[in-house]
């Protein structure tokens, strides 16, 4: 197999785990292909593959089939952004915290490479979100498979984003920041500020404001197949925006709107993997907190 991952700094106890997957990779002959960020950090730590080939946003690999994050979420949607519209299977093995995206943790790390190397794993392809704009923006990787945020610069007050559903107006939000969020995305920015969650393969985006001066401004879901234009306005003239973790500053001669990416970002579903399951885990539903 050819097998691209794709890692963050790793302390000296998940050193051992870092070592034991690559271990096992090479004795199952796979060629492997690491990330330039990922190979940096073994370098710095004396650790060297040598039949190993490195891709960057510049040279990505050709082809691969699979692609494995050791990190976290953060870990996983960085990955993203090196496979674009390639639609590499994900398997996501979490020595970071969360772990929504990553959801292998580092004690199945064994039974998840032997379902690997079997074929004993399912697809589970999850809506992107692409944002549409006046001027190149994010390295022309402008897509995104948690969200899209806009938010105030600094501490300023706050600002109006009007906002249009397929060209008709929808509201004025007078807060420090608008959120558009994928379904796998309702778990994370969108979810902290009062967002719904919902299901994966639910064809949505909801739009969830930060802070909001209007407490009848609530949240709503959209369908993904909707066209989101936005207008901004504020003291000052400079705004933040981000595409899951990337973020570019503008001002307001920039045109902004959101689609429907035309891939899918595909993450490897292991047989233990339940979506409900993983919910009451990380948000520790049911769990009795007065003992």
């Amino acid at each position: 197999m050819k097998i691209a991952i794709h890692g963050k700094e790793f302390s000296s106890d998940t050193e051992k785990i870092v070592m034991a997957i690559l271990k096992r990779l090479q004795d199952e002959n796979c060629s492997l292909y690491l990330s330039d960020k990922f190979h940096q950090i073994l370098k710095e730590k004396s650790i060297h593959l040598e039949s190993a080939q490195i891709f960057s946003h510049q040279n990505p690999y050709d082809n691969a089939d699979a692609l494995i994050t050791l990190g976290g979420d953060g870990t996983l949607l960085d990955a993203v952004t090196y496979i674009g519209n390639k639609e590499t299977p994900i398997l996501g093995i979490n020595t970071g915290r969360m772990g929504f995206l990553a959801t292998t943790a580092k004690n199945e790390t064994d039974q998840a490479l032997n379902n690997l190397f079997s074929g004993n794993y399912t697809f589970d392809d999850r809506t992107m979100i692409c944002l549409k704009t006046n001027k190149p923006l994010f390295d022309n990787k402008s897509f995104a498979l948690n969200d899209f945020t806009i938010l105030k610069k600094d501490s300023s007050s706050m600002i109006v984003v009007r906002t249009y559903i397929d060209n008709q107006f929808l509201n004025a939000y007078w807060a420090d920041g608008l959120i558009v969020s994928t379904p796998t995305g309702s778990t994370g920015y969108s979810l902290s500020c009062g967002g719904p969650l919902v299901l994966p393969q639910s064809k949505n985006f909801v739009i969830t404001p930060v802070s909001p001066h209007n407490l009848t401004a609530r949240p709503i879901v959209v369908d993904d197949d909707a066209n989101i234009s936005f207008k901004i306005e504020g003291r000052n003239d400079s705004f933040l925006i981000s595409l899951d973790s990337r973020v570019e500053i503008i001002d307001s001669s920039f045109t902004l709107s959101i689609v429907k990416e035309k891939f899918s970002t595909r993450l490897i579903r292991l047989p233990s993997d339940n979506y409900f399951d993983t919910l009451r885990k990380k948000l520790n539903w049911g769990v009795d907190i007065r003992n």
